[in-house]
């Protein structure tokens, strides 16, 4: 809530300078014609029921670590935070870590601000391979979000933002998925499955809110954890044929 008169002239400086870049959601290089799966990196994650090759699967960050109990050895699509590549904090450097060598087929990289080439630079420091590398603006993502949720956020701090794992969400509904089932995202969970920092989550609150917003607005949203249709109220996903 805007309390005082430095966060209000902030909101309207940035939604002024939003609506004038008048920007376009990212979109996939093909739309999505099935179920795709957002697979988070919560500690606890569950392979959907049904999995197959007419499902798609994008991966937050290095929540692809999951993959290999899977069986499958690379998403289709990563979603990643800027700071992943060249951040120092303990997340970062695990990330790094975990995806060292490893590779997906089309990488987002959001809010990055250094040109592509130091984009390449950094993930080849790592052996991140894609088969193509795409740069999402904090502008672009503000869109995504208002597109598919109604909502205008202006991101006016961090604890409002969306995490990296709702907007893959977003990403995946506007792009035309029959179904999105989420496995390991939860909002209200602690700590991350490649590390054992047990760090806090941020945007508990924003999340939360952005996945009841979209369950009220009739998208076809699952859960293939438990516990997170427990705590957050999603229907568990029961196999391929319950999007129709």
């Amino acid at each position: 809530m805007l309390t005082t008169f430095a966060a209000a002239k902030k909101y309207i400086f940035r939604r002024i300078k939003y609506l004038l870049r008048n920007p376009t959601p990212p979109t996939s290089p093909t739309p999505f014609a099935g179920p795709v799966v957002v697979l988070g990196s919560a500690p606890a994650s569950h392979k959907p029921i049904g999995l197959d090759a007419t499902y798609r699967i994008i991966s937050v960050n290095a929540s692809q670590l999951a993959l290999q109990s899977w069986g499958i050895a690379a998403p289709d699509i990563t979603l990643m935070g800027y700071n992943e590549i060249e951040g120092t904090n303990k997340s970062a450097v695990e990330t790094r870590r975990v995806l060292g060598g490893k590779r997906t087929g089309s990488l987002y990289v959001l809010a990055w601000r250094h040109g592509r080439e130091r984009l390449e630079a950094g993930l080849e420091a790592f052996g991140y391979r894609c088969t193509e590398a795409h740069i999402i603006d904090r502008y672009q993502r503000i869109a995504l979000v208002h597109k598919v949720s109604g909502h205008l956020n202006l991101e006016l701090d961090a604890e409002t933002k969306c995490s990296n794992g709702i907007v893959a969400v977003l990403f995946a509904l506007y792009n035309g998925s029959k179904a999105v089932i989420i496995s390991g995202i939860n909002p209200h969970s602690i700590g991350h499955v490649y590390n054992s920092a047990n760090l806090e989550r941020k945007h508990v609150r924003t999340d939360s809110e952005t996945l009841a917003r979209l369950v009220r607005r009739g998208y076809p949203i699952y859960t293939a954890d438990p516990q997170v249709a427990e705590d957050v109220g999603l229907p568990l996903w029961q196999g391929n044929g319950q999007d129709g």
